[in-house]
This record gives structure tokens, sequence and C-alpha cells, in this order.
């Protein structure tokens, strides 16, 4: 959520900063500066009566004690009507923040200044393409058709069981499925992440937080009955560990990662493109969050893109990385990068990962700040990425490194798989 304070005193910026995502905030933006100028006049209206009522009790008390009960009667008369008046301007209050904070959730952070103009992701940029295209063998086949071909995933008895979008993993394609979470979980450990597990429901001012709501409410699967959503990444519950936090400058920059099934409605998509392991609707993914000090946040977006190419790099996987155009961006991010592989059997890139900072956006929804050297509480900077996003990095290395023996195991994983090939 943007601040109060910086829209009151940009607001040409903010507007011009939203233009970019394609945004006409003028009016949005007007109203907000409106409903903060009436909470303001409200509150030192508030806070006036409320002090003349202490000066009054301490009157009263001072002529009861000399006995002017008349006068105190009088004065006793004042302090009834005065806390009449701050029930209702606190009541008034209450409703203009509610409103403002309403209106404050419907603007998306700003784009950073490197963001390209742009409406679609035809536009985003590319920045780097690294590793080879694989010349595969006549006959070579999409991963849908490979895993019925070896039986390691069945979307029809997913579908069965569940529905549309839940694959069953089997075999040796439940252990290269598991293959990948260790291998990519032991990468970010080493990289100085620390493992956490967490739950896989989140409340709902967990999802406010990190602003999944009020922006993706149709993308999630919500239990009514506790009011409770299943996790669309991991990024909600990590980083609202850190929800009401108040950190040492100390102890920044506080890198966490983890494993978890994510869970996305993605309702009406359909065609090739979202075929087999493409778009699911529960697919696992290992996330890594930074909680950062707002000068080194830039720095540590460009850290995590490092890390995250060595780990394609391992797994000798064509891919390139976009910055993303402001229509392209999510509604939370200043800057993200997207990393794409190359699938080969499809002729066509797939996502499977995407890389963001959030400045102080989800800071200020989520409280967490930080007491810089001046004992002064500052809110942090957040950042996330999928280190990596399962299912198109299976479909890549299925389809990628498929021979005419069968698909060959990247040599990385080898130790964590416990076999060379899928035959």
């Amino acid at each position: 959520m943007l601040q109060i304070a910086f829209i009151r005193e940009n607001q040409e910026k903010v507007i011009q900063a939203l233009a970019k995502r394609n945004m006409d905030a003028k009016s949005v933006v007007e109203e907000v500066i409106k409903l903060d100028e009436q909470r303001r006049a409200t509150q030192v209206e508030l806070e006036g009566i409320l002090s003349e009522s202490n000066k009054l009790s301490k009157d009263i008390g001072e002529l009861m004690k000399n006995g002017e009960k008349s006068k105190a009667a009088i004065l006793k008369e004042k302090t009834i009507l005065n806390k009449e008046k701050s029930k209702k301007l606190a009541e008034t209050a209450d409703a203009i923040t509610a409103e403002l904070t309403e209106k404050l959730y419907t603007l998306p952070n700003l784009p950073a200044d490197i963001v390209p103009v742009g409406k679609t992701p035809e536009e985003n940029l590319n920045i780097f393409e690294a590793g080879e295209v694989p010349v595969l063998h006549e006959g070579a086949q999409p991963h849908w058709e490979l895993v019925k071909k070896y039986d390691i995933i069945d979307f029809e008895l997913g579908n069965k069981i569940t529905g549309a979008g839940f694959p069953v993993y089997k075999g040796k394609g439940a252990r290269l499925q598991r293959a990948l979470i260790n291998y990519f979980l032991d990468k970010n450990v080493a990289a100085g992440y620390n493992e956490v597990q967490v739950p896989h429901f989140v409340n709902e001012a967990s999802a406010y937080g990190t602003g999944q709501l009020p922006d993706k409410e149709g993308q999630m699967y919500h239990d009514a009955t506790d009011n409770l959503y299943l996790i669309p990444t991991a990024e909600v519950p990590v980083t609202n560990l850190f929800r009401d936090v108040i950190l040492n400058e100390s102890e920044l920059p506080v890198l966490t990662t983890a494993y978890t099934p994510c869970f996305r409605r993605e309702a009406g998509s359909y065609g090739a493109h979202v075929r087999g392991l493409n778009r699911l609707h529960q697919f696992d993914k290992v996330e890594i969050v930074r909680v950062e000090h707002p000068d080194k946040s830039y720095e540590a977006l460009e850290g995590m893109v490092e890390h995250i190419k060595v780990i394609l790099d391992e797994l000798k996987l064509p891919y390139r990385i976009l910055r993303l155009c402001g229509g392209d961006m999510g509604f939370t991010s200043a800057l993200t990068y997207d990393f794409e592989v190359f699938s080969t059997a499809q002729d066509r890139w797939l996502e499977i990962s995407s890389v963001s900072n959030f400045e102080t956006f989800q800071a200020n929804r989520l409280k967490l700040r930080f007491k810089d050297k001046d004992g002064k509480n500052q809110l942090a900077h957040t950042l996330n990425g999928s280190s990596l996003a399962l299912p198109r990095v299976l479909a890549g290395i299925l389809e990628n490194y498929q021979t005419t023996e069968g698909i060959v195991i990247p040599e990385v994983l080898r130790p964590y798989c416990g076999f060379d090939i899928i035959d």
C-alpha cells in the first residue's frame, strides 16, 4: 500500500508513475487527498475537544475542592456535551479512515524508473539469454505425451480424484519432483537463506498484508467456514512471518526460503499453451523472500537474479530474463524480472520464475519496520522470487532432455534422484 504522506507530497509524481501501468489515477488520488484532509481535520477537532475535556476535569476538581459546587456543575454539563461530541467525531474519524484505506487498497505500487512502458507481455524487455537449445530427434514429443509414454504423471487420475489441473506424479516422476524440491532448497540454504515450513492456509489479514487481497480474490481458493485462503504462493505466509515486527537495523537483511504446494484457480484458460504442466491448479514451488534495508534492496534484487541464473545454468536449460513492462507487472511490484525456459518440443518460452522488489508497498500493509541507527522506525523493503516453480521446469527437462532411449536426468540432479534416465 502506498504511504499517504508520500501521495500527499507527490501527487503529480504518483499520477504520472501509475500512468506507466496504463492507469488514469487522477480521480482516485484526488479522492485520497480529500479524505486524508477530512481525516486530519476531524482528528484535530477531536484532539481539541479531548484536550478541553481534560482541562475541564482539572478545573472541576479544583472547584469541588474549594466548595464551589454550582460552578463545578456547570462545567460538568459541558464535559457531558464534549463527551457526546468526541464520540461522534471518533466515529466519523474511523469511518473516514476506513474509506481512505479502501481507496488506498485500489492503488497499485509505483513502477521503478527503469520499468519499460508497455501494455502487453510482448512489450516486456528481453535483457539476457543463456544456454543452448538442443536439437531433438525426429518424432520428439511435448511433455504431456512423454508422461504417458513413461507413466510418470497421470492427469486423468488426478482429474478423477479432484478435477482438471491436479496431476498425480508416479514412480520416477514423483522422485524427479522431489529431487528438484530438495535441489532448489539446498541451493537456497547454501546461499544464506533460512529454510522454514509454513502453513498452507492463511487468514484474511495475511492475504491483505502481501497484496493478494483485495486484488486476487478470484484466483484463490477460499474456505468460507473459517475464512481462510489456500496459499497461491509461499510468499504469502513467509512474508507474513514479519507482520507487525520491528527489526533492528543490524538484523537486516533477513533471508528466508520455503517449499510449499501452491493453489490457484486460474479459471478460463484453454488451449495447447495451458496443456499438461503448463497451467495447474495445484503445483509445487520453492520460494525465496528477503527483508532488506531500503538502500540495499535493488542490489539484493540483482543478487536474487544471479542466484536463479546459477540454478538454471547448472540444470543446463536454455533460458531468458525479461524486465516486465508497466502493463504486465503484478499489482504489488515496483520492478519484476521474469525467467523463462525454452521448451524445444513446444517451440515456446515457459515462465518459471518471477523475481520482484516491492519496496515499502507490502511493508506498509504489514507494518514491517526496522529501527535505524538514530532509533527511528522505518519501513523495510520486501522482495521475493520463485526459486523455482516446478511444473514448467519439469516440463522443460522432460522435453529438452528427451532422447530415443529415454529422458536423461540433468547431471546436477542425479545424486538427488538416484537414477540417470527415465526409460
